[in-house]
Formats: C-alpha cells, structure tokens, sequence
C-alpha cells in the first residue's frame, strides 16, 4: 500500500513515517501543501494523510483541488483541537476521516486501515471515465456497445480508470490488483492490458490504454 503524508512539522512527519514503513506501507512525505498536491497529480497513492495547516497550500486547499481533478483516494485529515470548522469543513470537502492532534500512534494505524480498507466502496461502484461506463457488479464495460469482462480485467480497469490520465507503472499495478497474486510478473499485467485494449476498442470506445510492455500505462481518451 502506497501511502502519502503531508505533515509540515519535520519531528512528527518522520516519526509517522517510520511508524508506516514498519507497518509494511510505502511511504511518501511531503512537507507543505503545494509539495504534496504535485505528488497526488503525478504519482498514485492508496491512501492520503493530510495535516490541515500546512505552508504554501492548506491541507482543505489539497483536497478541494484533488477531489475536483476527480482523484477518489481516501483521505484522512490531522487537525488541531481549535479547527471544528476546518473539521467540518474537510468532511463536506471529500476528507474521509480526520484525526485530532496529539494523537496515540495506535489510533493513526487503525485509522489508516480503515482508510485503505473504504477504498474499495469506491472499486464497486459504477464508474465512468470519457465514453466508458464500467458496472463492475455486473462485470460488464459498455460504450457503443457492451462486453462482458473477467474479474481480474474490472479490477485492472478500476485501476485505471481512478488514475485516469496519470501514468501508472507495472510495479504499481502487479501491487495493488494482483496484490494476492505473488507469482504474477510483468507478463501477467501486459497480457491483460491486451486483452483490456482489444475490449475497449470492441466496445467502439474512444478511450485508449497508452504504455508498453513492462512499463507504464496510462487511461486516455482520443479526440473527435
């Protein structure tokens, strides 16, 4: 799992991330606002800490900015005791979750897993993406006209789809949707990537998966 936290204050940002990383999640720090949002709008992440009052940019400002580039990734939001508003505020914004400082460690970790674990109520629902509309209940990808796909296809689609136009490497990928899966490699990510490029286009979708074998991917959508 791929974790970033954005805690401008140095003691506690390396303190978090040392608790995470002994935890088994990769973690990414940022130390103000504006630094975090560029890694959300270049990298993937599978769970989101923010500390609300950051330099540069807030933490509420972050998240208005992601949850309006359509970037579902949970959020949890550490605020001081005084901020009920900007509480308030974050949960009306998109936050998931949002933890009160100082906090126990323990509590950060239950927190944190069950950011991660809400991610998946955004994985069954019905998502969209350009002229795509993926019914992953069903198991079914529809454009112009509709196919049904294989588990493990909705899955990798998922994926893609929540990280539309941002790339996502074959590492990330083997990690998060054959995370159950340990002798899956870079064939088994490029084979159904071929098999989701051969649906898209059977379905008449403008939408096209960019990347080559062993590298990067990237959902997009042509013009026209």
């Amino acid at each position: 799992m791929k974790l970033l936290l954005a805690e401008d204050t140095s003691d506690l940002n390396r303190a978090v991330t040392a608790l995470l990383s002994h935890q088994g999640y990769e973690v990414t720090s940022a130390y103000d606002g504006a630094e975090a949002l560029e890694f959300l709008e270049n990298d993937s992440f599978d769970g989101i800490i923010l500390d609300i009052m950051m330099p540069k940019m807030t933490g509420l400002e972050v998240l208005t900015r992601i949850r309006a580039e359509g970037i579902v990734t949970p959020v949890l939001l550490l605020t001081a005791k005084a901020e009920v508003d900007d509480r308030v505020d974050g949960l009306d914004a998109g936050a998931d979750d949002y933890l009160t400082k100082p906090f126990a460690m323990k509590e950060l970790l239950a927190r944190v897993r069950s950011m991660t674990r809400r991610r998946q109520n955004y994985d069954s629902a019905e998502m969209s993406y350009a002229d795509i509309c993926l019914r992953a209940e069903q198991l079914e990808l529809a454009a112009v006209n509709t196919i049904r796909l294989s588990l493990k296809e909705v899955e990798l689609l998922q994926a893609l789809i929540r990280n539309a136009g941002r790339e996502l490497t074959t590492e990330y990928l083997l990690g998060n949707v054959w995370s159950s899966e340990p002798n899956a490699g870079p064939d088994t990510v490029w084979l159904y990537i071929s098999y989701l490029r051969g649906k898209l286009s059977s379905v008449g979708s403008k939408a096209v998966i960019r990347g080559e074998r062993g590298g990067s991917f990237v959902l997009t959508a042509e013009a026209g």
